[in-house]
């Protein structure tokens, strides 16, 4: 049988409401007593219900998390980040995977107000009106990690993707290359919209023409990376650089030339975004965009907690700095 509230209390021969103040952490319960009541609680092995707890305080202590991939390098970093704070701050997490499909999305959002989460945390890819209905209606505070709500009224956290990809783009230029090529991520989401932005800018800036013709898209696999550079390969005018929106991506263009028998970067300079571990391990080394993917869950998270606690909140939309790191990739000799 399940040990209750009250078998602690008569173990411990004190009032069940002074268990519940230990269990709860409540200061008001004297030293001698505290550890009488650990010592029972020890022999008999009570496990506090979270669940009662929940409706009496109303509250689980628990937070929704919802990811596209939690297989992902990129991913798993964000929901670390968020774990780790989470944990500082006595919360647990119900994590789940939407494969980034929009129906399974929506239907998680639900599923995770019905385990009377405390808040959620969302990583997805395009922000439609379904889902920013959903997320007016939560009555728990939401907040996005690594995705934009391009309306604004949803807290989130990000870098500057536009700029990032400026930077990056910019880099490829200053290194003589004339036919600089893009892989974009997949669907019309606006981190893809700003990426795009900032490539066309860097062109245009330096008086480059834009030729539609070097502009693909992946999925952000590796699969996809090596067939986006078979296709702009394939091309009329053939890249002498490609920024490419992912590291996993980037990978397989670089593996992608290889199988073509050239030499990267003397042939092709390639370049990631996102600073994922696999840039250090391919050869040769990948330059990318760092984009602090734990520093994102962790703010995230943060973030909700301030909502959750009612703590004043100055910025409900949080950029974080990115950085360029050049590596061997786009270093030619």
């Amino acid at each position: 049988m399940n040990v209750t509230i009250y078998d602690v209390a008569r173990e411990a021969n004190v009032s069940m409401a002074t268990v519940s103040r230990v269990v709860n952490g409540n200061p008001n319960v004297k030293p001698a007593t505290r550890k009488k009541v650990h010592e029972a609680i020890e022999r008999l092995g009570y496990r506090p219900n979270a669940v009662a707890r929940g409706l009496a305080s109303k509250k689980t202590t628990t937070v929704g998390v919802i990811i596209p991939d939690i297989s992902s390098i990129f991913f798993a970093e964000l929901a670390r980040g968020i774990e780790d704070i989470a944990t500082m701050y006595n919360y647990n997490i119900i994590l789940s995977n939407s494969d980034q499909n929009k129906d399974k999305e929506l239907h998680l959002i639900n599923t995770m107000l019905g385990k009377q989460v405390d808040g959620l945390v969302f990583m997805g890819g395009k922000i439609t009106e379904d889902h920013i209905r959903e997320f007016k209606n939560s009555p728990v505070p939401v907040a996005l990690a690594a995705t934009v709500d391009e309306s604004g009224e949803t807290p989130s956290v990000n870098i500057n993707y536009e700029e990032a990809a400026f930077e990056a783009t910019e880099l490829l230029l200053s290194h003589n290359n004339k036919k600089v090529a893009f892989v974009s991520g997949p669907e019309n989401t606006e981190i893809n919209e700003q990426k795009l932005v900032g490539y066309k800018r860097a062109l245009k800036e330096n008086n480059v023409d834009i030729n539609e013709d070097l502009i693909t898209a992946g999925d952000y696999s590796y699969d996809s990376g090596l067939e986006a550079f078979t296709q702009l390969w394939s091309a009329s005018e053939k890249p002498d650089a490609i920024f490419v929106s992912s590291d996993e991506m980037a990978l397989g263009v670089i593996h992608g030339a290889m199988d073509k028998g050239l030499s990267v970067p003397e042939d092709v300079e390639i370049f990631g975004f996102d600073n994922t571990r696999l840039a250090t391990m391919v050869r040769p080394t990948l330059s990318t965009v760092v984009q602090p993917m734990y520093d994102i869950g962790a703010v995230a998270m943060r973030l909700l907690t301030k909502f959750m606690n009612k703590e004043e909140v100055e910025e409900q939309n949080v950029t974080l700095p990115h950085r360029i790191i050049e590596r061997n990739s786009t270093q030619r000799k």
